[in-house]
């Protein structure tokens, strides 16, 4: 959980010093990573800094400071995120099943099980529509993904691999 005293947009850094843990739909904070290379401090995009930005003139801080939080101003849940925001976001952006407009209140989902075997079904808004394809499709790109596709982004503009495995929170394996 981000929270605003480990983000600094000027320096455009964020300080990781402790994790937090879903279990049982309860956030917990953890008081550090589960390593000491996780301890670290992760670089923020330009363009992240100015969304970031905005978001603190537009939205309150959390009760414990959090950047980001529920609709009740509680702590964003892995598993809520997942299910309303990132896999809509999948289905909206073309990377998971499909949705198509067929008429003035009239939606179709289509997507395929993991037997193979292609559905759909119709529906009266874009919303519910959006929301079955991302129950019903399996797989698809998760979140924890991104981590990977920086780590390879940064690896391709030729950031040290030493580099990238600090700012990713990873130990320095040596070969015995």
């Amino acid at each position: 959980m981000l929270r605003w005293k480990s983000l600094d947009l000027i320096t455009k850094t964020i300080e990781v010093v402790r994790v937090a843990v879903e279990v049982a739909r309860t956030v917990t904070i953890k008081p550090y990573p589960k390593s000491r290379a996780g301890r670290r401090t992760v670089p923020v995009p330009d363009f992240a800094a100015e969304l970031l930005a905005a978001h603190r003139e537009a939205f309150p801080a959390g009760p414990r400071g959090e950047v980001f939080t529920n609709s009740s101003a509680g702590p964003l849940r892995r598993t809520l995120l997942r299910a309303r925001v990132w896999r809509p976001s999948l289905v909206r952006a073309g990377l998971l099943g499909d949705v198509s407009r067929l008429g003035h209140f009239k939606w179709r989902a289509a997507w395929v099980n993991t037997g193979g075997v292609k559905w759909s079904a119709e529906f009266t808004t874009e919303r519910e529509a959006v929301a079955h394809v991302a129950k019903m499709t399996p797989g698809g790109l998760r979140f924890h993904d991104l981590r990977h596709s920086y780590a390879t982004e940064l690896v391709s503009r030729g950031v040290p691999v030493n580099d990238v495995q600090a700012v990713m929170g990873h130990e320095n394996r040596r070969p015995r």
